[in-house]
């Protein structure tokens, strides 16, 4: 066989589903079901984005403060957290995992509204990121096992959605609880006063408890492949890492420095709209938000199924290929568009800027999934899970605002930190992404030798 291709048929060898899942209802029911939980998640993450002017201006405290809610404290709990989650993921029972996590999240957002203090506040988003840790391997593993192979890429940008669904979403329905608060404080039962900033977080947080019922009452899909019901040995799946270091090294951290690029704009963009051109939230939120919840929803569907149709025509590191190419796509984009005129100009960069690294984020889970058996998904993921976000959201926001802060002497001028630094992110992405192409073929040819 030919290490650069593989035929239909090997791709279509795994173990048939179940009868019961194969082309049924439930396998749908499911990914909609865990869209939403992902949507979920990101309208509580994200929302913080578009309370940056309100939150510094009540807790008096800097861009680079702002940043570690947004990044570096939130993603540490959510990445350190990942790891024991996996290693539950491939042995127990995901569902009630992942319900759990969405309440924990659900109510730390929530209690964001009651923070007095930059601490209180902190150690909020902090309970955010270690809800939040439950549910990309869960749902990674859960995917895997209820769809077939060949659609394994669509599934999966079709989950990956709830990204910019819920980040376009918090800037939208955030720009509409922002229109309506603006500036009043509110006086609550038992809660006492409130400010304007703090109600959103009560808005976005409490109905997340209704997704984690949701997810309570589904059916486990059953685990396919050959022991795939029995949690390996940490031995075992170091080993198996370490035949695939250069593979996985390069795929973790393409994918991580993407992310970098992405959150980073997605915590900055409303700021810089509002800085640079005089925008109000409500402007910012509703104008971006758009931008965010269109070209991120088209990007991550194009690149699983663009991954998929790469496949199926022979190219094992297809996946990887697309990744690369379309990292240097969108770099161009993001460095112009920090440096328009006018608001619309940069808006209308920023999209093709979005679709193309969304691109990326897209092809990566379905890379990752080709490249593991069922047994050890859930704790490749949740590894992903900790490099993608410690580098990619714990970095991403607070590079920006310390070139912001200490490089420029100018909060004002965080569009041009956001053009210095992004720009490098993607093309170290590209870098890796076809770094990446030789051992990842290679490795696929030595799973399916393995069966």
């Amino acid at each position: 066989m030919n290490s650069q291709t593989i035929t239909r048929a090997s791709i279509e060898s795994d173990q048939p589903l179940p009868k019961t899942q194969t082309g049924s209802g439930h396998a749908v029911h499911l990914l909609l079901a865990l869209i939403v939980a992902y949507t979920f998640s990101f309208l509580d993450r994200q929302i913080l984005s578009l309370l940056v002017e309100p939150i510094k201006r009540d807790l008096a405290i800097s861009d680079t403060a702002v940043s570690l809610l947004q990044g570096f404290a939130f993603a540490l709990l959510l990445a350190l957290g990942g790891i024991p989650v996996g290693r539950y993921v491939d042995s127990g029972h995901r569902l009630r995992l992942v319900s759990a996590g969405i309440a924990l999240w659900s109510l730390m957002t929530a209690g964001c509204a009651l923070a007095r203090s930059y601490p209180a506040l902190l150690l909020c988003r902090m309970g955010v990121g270690l809800g939040e840790a439950t549910l990309t391997p869960a749902a990674y593993s859960l995917i895997g096992d209820a769809f077939r192979p060949r659609r394994l890429g669509l599934a999966l940008g079709l989950y990956s959605m709830g990204v910019y669904i819920g980040g376009g979403l918090a800037l939208l329905l955030g720009a509409l609880v922002i229109a309506q608060v603006k500036d009043r404080d509110f006086v609550l039962p038992l809660l006492g006063r409130l400010h304007g900033w703090q109600m959103v977080f009560l808005a976005v947080g409490v109905p997340g408890l209704l997704v984690s019922a949701w997810i309570a009452s589904l059916r486990e899909p059953a685990r396919r492949g050959a022991g795939a019901r029995v949690r390996p040995p940490l031995a075992e799946v170091l080993r198996y890492f370490r035949q695939h270091a250069r593979s996985l090294v390069c795929l973790y951290l393409a994918m991580s420095f993407a992310a970098m690029m992405n959150y980073s704009t997605n915590a900055w963009v409303p700021s810089m709209l509002i800085r640079s051109y005089g925008w109000t939230a409500v402007q910012a939120g509703r104008s971006y938000g758009l931008v965010v919840l269109i070209f991120g929803v088209l990007g991550v569907i194009a690149g699983g199924l663009g991954g998929d149709a790469l496949v199926a025509r022979g190219y094992k590191a297809g996946r990887l290929t697309l990744m690369g190419c379309a990292a240097l796509a969108a770099a161009p984009f993001i460095a112009m568009a920090p440096l328009m005129s006018t608001p619309q100009a940069a808006l209308a960069l920023l999209a093709p800027a979005t679709l193309f690294v969304t691109m990326v984020i897209g092809c990566g889970p379905a890379t990752l999934q080709e490249l593991m058996p069922n047994r050890m998904r859930g704790t490749a993921s949740a590894l992903g899970v900790l490099v993608v976000n410690l580098i990619g959201l714990g970095l991403g926001p607070t590079c920006i605002a310390l070139i912001g802060d200490y490089l420029l002497h100018d909060p004002r001028r965080i569009g041009q930190a956001l053009a210095i630094a992004a720009p490098p992110m993607l093309l170290l992405s590209a870098a890796l992404s076809f770094g990446g192409r030789r051992a990842y073929a290679a490795g696929r040819d030595r799973l399916l030798a393995a069966g």
